[in-house]
């Protein structure tokens, strides 16, 4: 259960990113939307983060949850933003997903 958590926890950092750009590209009320919808995102973020620190270990949940944010946040900036998917970021992106599989299979 802590692992399933841990990816939520992950995916709310990819929310909690892309609300950022998107607010950068809004004005007005929805510019303040996107930053209430950030700090939604964050705060739950960071609470999913804490509870399954308590189970699992540090280096390796956080590891995770930044690997999962990274990768989401790349490929939102990808498909969302029209950011260019070269090979080199392609490339580097699937060597963090490698780690970050790497890192759930070692771990107790």
């Amino acid at each position: 259960m802590n692992w399933i958590l841990l990816i939520i926890a992950g995916l709310f950092e990819v929310a909690f990113a892309t609300c950022l750009g998107k607010a950068k590209e809004a004005t007005g009320m929805g510019a303040t939307y996107w930053y209430v919808g950030f700090l939604l995102c964050l705060a739950i973020s960071m609470f999913l983060l804490v509870k399954v620190t308590q189970e699992l270990p540090i280096g390796t949940a956080y590891a995770v949850w930044t690997g999962i944010g990274a990768v989401g946040t790349v490929l939102v900036g990808i498909f969302i933003f029209n950011e260019p998917a070269t090979f080199w970021r392609l490339f580097f992106i699937t060597t963090l997903i490698t780690s970050i599989v790497g890192l759930k299979v070692v771990s107790h």
